[in-house]
């Protein structure tokens, strides 16, 4: 293995993902089980595609990967998997805080419980497994990872939909991430976050024709990004590579927030 190489490898690691049974999620496990880590992913429905693609491998050697069924909303299911991968895999080295939900909907439509909703899965939900990680990482003295799913709505305001409780929830994981990586910085833990602009998934088909049309002038680079261009920041979050990057929202939007 190169110098470069050795930078970006994720050899003897294993790495957590949640909401990882498709979309943004199932191509970022891919491609840290690509760069070496062994892959668990929790989610509430199972996540066996992206395991099969795992270990198919897909031109690649196979990878290890396995998933458990849990809500990252609830602190008990969240232990009792996280202990499973302690049982199965021996270790918790890097943790990708993916899982969330997003309504685009007028605030005087969108009721206080969809606030809630919202709040709970994007924002709770990612203290949650962070918290339950982080104690791992700091009993097993292991020099962790932890990257927080954001977004630019955390930066910016998204126009032409209405999305205030996403936006909201996002910003608080910006920075519950800079407080989290402040106070566990001593143990050697970081904590970052990452922060996609518009990405072409699955379930941006079922997003109107209409706000496309009205994304695209106001991306600099005039178009929607692909999945497998977050595999990289990930990895870099994930890998010795960034060593000393502890505290920081990484923004992969085509510019957008530059305006």
């Amino acid at each position: 293995m190169s110098y470069l190489e050795s930078l970006f490898s994720l050899k003897d690691k294993v790495a957590l993902v949640t909401g990882g049974g498709r979309g943004i999620g199932q191509v970022v496990a891919v491609g840290l089980a690509r760069a070496g880590a062994e892959i668990v992913i929790i989610s509430r429905t199972g996540a066996d595609e992206t395991v099969r693609l795992i270990e198919k491998g897909e031109g690649v050697p196979p990878g290890k990967a396995y998933s458990l069924i849990a809500d990252v909303t609830d602190e008990k299911s969240v232990d009792k998997a996280l202990a499973e991968i302690l049982k199965r895999s021996g270790s918790l080295d890097i943790v990708f805080n993916n899982a969330g939900v997003c309504i685009h909907e007028d605030t005087f439509e969108h009721g206080v419980d969809q606030f809630r909703q919202v709040i709970d899965i994007n924002l709770t939900g990612e203290y949650i497994v962070a918290r339950a990680a982080g104690k791992i990482m700091k009993e097993r003295k292991i020099k962790g990872s932890i990257i927080n799913m954001a977004s630019m709505s955390g930066s910016i305001v998204n126009v032409p939909q209405w999305q205030a409780s996403y936006n909201a929830s996002k910003a608080g994981i910006i920075h519950l991430t800079r407080s989290l990586a402040v106070e566990w910085a001593p143990y050697g833990i970081r904590v970052n976050s990452l922060s996609p602009g518009y990405i072409a998934t699955p379930m941006s088909v079922d997003t109107p024709q209409e706000l496309k049309d009205a994304w695209m002038p106001l991306i600099p680079m005039h178009r929607m990004g692909n999945p497998e261009e977050l595999i990289g920041a990930v990895i870099y979050l994930a890998a010795d590579s960034s060593g000393y990057t502890n505290g920081s929202d990484l923004i992969v939007d085509g510019a957008y927030v530059c305006q």
